[in-house]
């Protein structure tokens, strides 16, 4: 059993900011994987389902994002599970928007969020970092953070977490590299091929400049006639010996 833990501040007034954006990670997760309805319990709003065979619990605490410890400590406490299955989706300053990426344990780098969650349960948890970008100047992180994402970035947005929620099969079985990858992967595909393939190695009769020459069968020459033999010579043999 894993416990996905998404983070953000509840009510309507924040629910398209940037520092939600862990509350619509999971949010895409229960609708992608047809999760059971939701619940209120530990001071959290609650789903339940399955992916890749393994029994996750969805929380979305309600406590404001500076106390969201005390719900992830009750529900962690409640399956009996440890630090090494709960994993938090947050947003993340320090990335470039849209970017994703995963560490266990470490430092709380600012996050009012992650902080209280260390307090309660350690820092030995896997974290989803979700990349909203820093707006360059320190005076402008509060409005940053606490603002709604621009309707440019929507788009952006929503593929993000539509590929958060295809790929977290990689999480539930502990893959976190290939789940990052494939995140990656999707946000920046391949280029496709443009089509000029190398050319191939021209034969010998090409590099000539020269159209290949046609073989032509000439008829085989008649045999020659022996003049000594034939019905012509006959004759004249016989004419010969009448003469004597």
């Amino acid at each position: 059993m894993l416990l996905f833990v998404g983070l953000g501040n509840p009510g309507s007034k924040y629910e398209n900011n940037r520092h939600n954006v862990g509350f619509m990670a999971v949010d895409e997760i229960v609708r992608r994987h047809n999760f059971l309805p939701e619940k209120k319990r530990w001071q959290a709003l609650t789903h339940e389902g399955t992916i890749a065979g393994e029994k996750i619990i969805i929380i979305k605490p309600q406590t404001y994002m500076n106390e969201s410890g005390r719900s992830v400590g009750e529900a962690m406490r409640f399956y009996k599970l440890a630090p090494k299955d709960v994993v938090v989706f947050y947003d993340e300053l320090d990335l470039a928007f849209a970017k994703t990426k995963v560490k266990i344990g470490g430092g709380a780098a600012g996050h009012n969020g992650i902080r209280s969650i260390t307090s309660h349960i350690g820092a030995d948890f896997t974290r989803i970092r979700i990349g909203i970008g820093h707006p360059g100047d320190k005076a402008r992180v509060h409005g940053h953070v606490l603002g709604d994402f621009a309707k440019a970035e929507q788009p952006t947005l929503d593929k993000l977490l539509d590929a958060i929620a295809s790929e977290c099969d990689q999480l539930a079985k502990g893959d976190n590299p290939r789940f990052m990858s494939e995140v990656a992967r999707t946000m920046a595909p391949p280029r496709p091929s443009t089509g000029n393939k190398k050319p191939a190695e021209k034969t010998a009769e090409e590099t000539t400049n020269k159209k290949p020459v046609a073989r032509t069968i000439s008829a085989r020459p008649a045999l020659k006639q022996n003049s000594s033999d034939g019905p012509m010579a006959d004759a004249l043999r016989a004419l010969k010996s009448g003469d004597k």
